[in-house]
């Protein structure tokens, strides 16, 4: 009986380190997001929070969180979708070749439901 036990402890083991590393594979591809090419800029990094992350895409498409809206979309409903307590912040994450004008308008629209604190999201500079 004691040899069976070991082999039981022994594939409980194996299984939960195979557990273990899948987890520690998939976790880094779950933070996700909506894909864009952040502007490189000379930044500290900051801690990871769970705030509300508006996306703004090459094209002109903006996300919240992961939800695709338009300009009029996110306009009518931005000020619902930021009640102040119910998000600890939020950020906005631009791709690099997005006009600014867009950048300007989606800024404005935050402003104008309330929002005076926006973090802007970038990758820190290459060092060479």
């Amino acid at each position: 009986m004691p040899l069976n036990a070991d082999i039981n402890v022994v594939s409980l083991i194996d299984v939960m380190l195979l557990l273990l590393v899948i987890f520690m594979i998939t976790a880094p591809m779950m933070q996700g997001g909506v894909d864009v090419a952040l502007p490189r800029a000379d930044v500290r990094p900051m801690e990871a929070k769970s705030g509300l992350v508006v996306t703004v895409r090459r094209g002109g498409e903006i996300y919240v969180d992961q939800t695709a809206l338009s300009l009029d979309e996110f306009r009518a409903s931005f000020r619902a979708l930021a009640q102040p307590d119910t998000r600890e912040g939020i950020y906005l994450r631009a791709d690099q070749s997005v006009n600014y004008g867009l950048v300007v308008q989606v800024l404005a629209i935050m402003r104008a439901a309330g929002v005076g604190d926006v973090g802007l999201v970038a990758e820190p500079e290459e060092i060479r």
